[in-house]
């Protein structure tokens, strides 16, 4: 791949990246649901989903900053920055998936060591509806992991590999 393709690809994926980010902000601030016997659930409630919700507004912005910046010739040059802020998103997005996942399995499963239950039996459409969001979250952070490669790859290609010199046999015996 040349690097007009890859440069199409990076831009490409930062682009399609912005929706899902979007939508499952969207899905998670919007979710809520009120129960006659536990009373109204929603996205504030709960610091996992505010935590996803936050990285991936920082995602979206940062994706749209860097697609435009891709063009601009002054930012081009700055190949370490593109590529520390694409590996510390990829992370954070990592780890708000996690929050999320293990939100969802506690929310369906309940923890039986210290006494919780299911919540999604009482909460069934918040639930259903915070799935659909991790769905649109995991394909984000998907994206983000491959930018994420991209940039390591467009920084480091740049320089050569560490010169490690050879031994011969023949030489060590002369």
């Amino acid at each position: 791949m040349n690097a007009s393709d890859l440069k199409l690809v990076d831009f490409s994926l930062r682009l399609f990246v912005i929706p899902f980010n979007i939508a499952s902000i969207w899905i998670a601030i919007n979710n809520t649901q009120d129960n006659s016997d536990y009373g109204k659930l929603e996205f504030r409630d709960l610091v996992g989903l505010k935590y996803m919700v936050c990285v991936s507004a920082i995602a979206a912005v940062y994706a749209l900053f860097a697609a435009v910046s891709s063009h601009l010739r002054c930012l081009l040059t700055k190949a370490w920055l593109f590529f520390l802020t694409d590996q510390v998103l990829a992370y954070l997005m990592v780890t708000s998936m996690a929050a999320l996942v293990e939100f969802l399995y506690l929310a369906y499963n309940g923890d039986q060591m210290v006494s919780w239950s299911s919540g999604c039996v009482s909460y069934g459409k918040f639930c259903s509806r915070l799935k659909i969001a991790l769905i649109l979250h995991v394909i984000a952070v998907c994206c983000f992991l491959v930018l994420a490669l991209i940039s390591a790859y467009r920084l480091f290609r740049r320089f050569d590999p560490p010169y490690v010199p050879s031994k011969d046999p023949l030489q060590d015996r002369t």
